[in-house]
């Protein structure tokens, strides 16, 4: 709306006012516009009270330290307990609203200013996780004058909700205006008499209360029977592929076994979880790969490969799922060779085409290639969908006449290049004839180790004489 307009804006509403009170001769019409900006302004009164602030949230608790301790006999008392957690701050009560002073006699229903709603009480901080201790003993009897505190922090509490406000009340619940049209003393001049309402403000909700913060973890113990701290592990390692060929790569694990009754081996009244660890070895393994791909290494080199040290002294390698590959392991003196025969990119799986549709009868063929020239590593098994439409006798329809697995014997492979003899399957010879509409599903799985993909292949077109 241009600032002119907006300007004489009030100056036109009373006067429409001015006129629906006290009309002249005929009536007015005041223009569509100025009717609209007039009832967002006018339709109610005073101001809605504002929404209360959420209460801030608490801050969580310090967790307690992990230690290393020594013992000889010697008295030691440790604690390793999480803090609590803040509580949330409450949240502020709604503003009341301003309920101003009603208007009298409009022509129009109106509203009295609603409440304002109560803050949303803020989150209890999270409760700190006690710290825990690895102990190193030579006599197991010398942890029980270990005394151990290992509490978790407590959850702060959540802040209570603000409270809303009233909304307000009206003044007038009802009142009539008398709407004239026409000229006093004519006989198109008439009156009517319109009940308006004004309706209580709505109150404001109360705010939510905040959650109340999550307790922390208890520490946990760890018992080590050496003199010496332990050498930190590498179990994991994670590198590409290309990195692989020609190194040697050294794993270590430390093996733990997991046992209960933690509180049973320190002084009494620590306080501590239940399950502990002890250690039980150290487990250390080389991994190497031999590389017989005949696609270079260094083709993948992006790709990256997961070496895992187990608890049976295992290294397992783990390939990312968009790269087949299948080999053997063979395991020497803390030495893991593997040996990867064949490495395919996934992508290169499932890139089977139809070659050719050949010949009639029992003699009818498909015929696919593989685009990746792959076949020659990967298990390839078809299975077909054959409909068939003779559009000779007005069959409109396709109509399926085999669905099932090609046997092997049916399929024969010229290094990339697949033949099925569709012929040879029970399918009736009426739908095997020259100028028979076919449509044609085959769905190739094909399998490399523990992996498997299918490929769907469609063809549609008719039998054509053979030549």
């Amino acid at each position: 709306m241009h600032n002119a307009f907006r300007s004489k804006l009030p100056l036109l509403l009373t006067f429409c006012l001015f006129t629906s009170f006290f009309p002249a001769s005929g009536s007015v019409l005041c223009p569509a516009v100025a009717s609209d900006e007039y009832y967002k302004i006018a339709r109610n009164y005073g101001r809605d009270g504002r929404t209360g602030t959420d209460g801030r949230e608490g801050r969580d608790g310090g967790s307690g330290e992990n230690q290393n301790i020594f013992v000889n006999g010697s008295p030691v008392n440790l604690d390793l307990s999480g803090k609590d957690g803040e509580d949330g701050e409450d949240g502020r009560d709604g503003d009341k609203p301003d309920c101003g002073s009603q208007r009298d006699n409009v022509n129009h229903d109106i509203n009295a200013p609603n409440g304002g709603s109560g803050g949303n009480g803020g989150k209890g901080g999270n409760g700190g996780n006690a710290g825990s201790p690895i102990v190193y003993y030579s006599n197991l009897a010398d942890l029980r004058n270990i005394s151990v505190r290992a509490t978790a922090g407590e959850g702060g509490r959540g802040g209570r909700g603000g409270n809303g406000t009233e909304g307000c009340n009206c003044q007038r619940r009802s009142w009539e205006v008398k709407t004239c049209k026409g000229t006093p003393g004519s006989p198109d001049y008439k009156c009517t008499d319109k009940v308006y309402r004004c309706s209580d403000g709505s109150d404001g909700r109360d705010g939510s209360d905040g959650k109340d913060g999550s307790q922390g973890r208890l520490g946990t113990l760890t018992i080590v029977n050496s003199k010496e701290p332990l050498a930190a592990d590498t179990p994991t390692v994670k590198l590409a592929i290309s990195e692989l060929t020609n190194k040697q790569f050294n794993l270590s694990k430390n093996k733990w076994n997991l046992r209960k009754g933690a509180t049973s081996l320190l002084a009494p009244g620590s306080a501590i979880a239940d399950d502990y660890r002890e250690f039980e070895q150290r487990l250390e393994e080389a991994f190497q790969i031999v590389w017989q791909e005949r696609q270079p290494i260094t083709s993948f080199g992006n790709q990256v490969v997961t070496l895992n040290l187990n608890d049976n002294k295992q290294v397992e390698a783990t390939f990312p799922e968009d790269l087949w590959v299948e080999g053997n392991t063979q395991s020497q003196t803390n030495l893991t060779t593997f040996t990867v025969n064949h490495a395919i990119p996934k992508k290169d799986v499932t890139r089977l085409a139809v070659a050719e549709f050949a010949d009639a009868g029992q003699n009818l063929n498909l015929k696919i290639v593989d685009l990746a020239a792959k076949s020659d590593t990967l298990n390839t098994q078809f299975r077909v969908k054959f409909r068939a439409q003779d559009s000779l006798r007005g069959f409109s329809d396709y109509k399926t006449e085999y669905e099932g697995d090609i046997p092997n014997e049916l399929v024969t492979r010229d290094y990339n290049r697949f033949t099925l003899a569709l012929g040879k399957l029970k399918i009736p010879d009426e739908a095997l004839h020259p100028g028979v509409n076919v449509d044609i599903e085959v769905v190739a799985t094909r399998s490399l180790g523990i992996r498997s993909a299918k490929q769907t292949i469609s063809w549609q077109g008719a039998i054509r004489k053979p030549r």
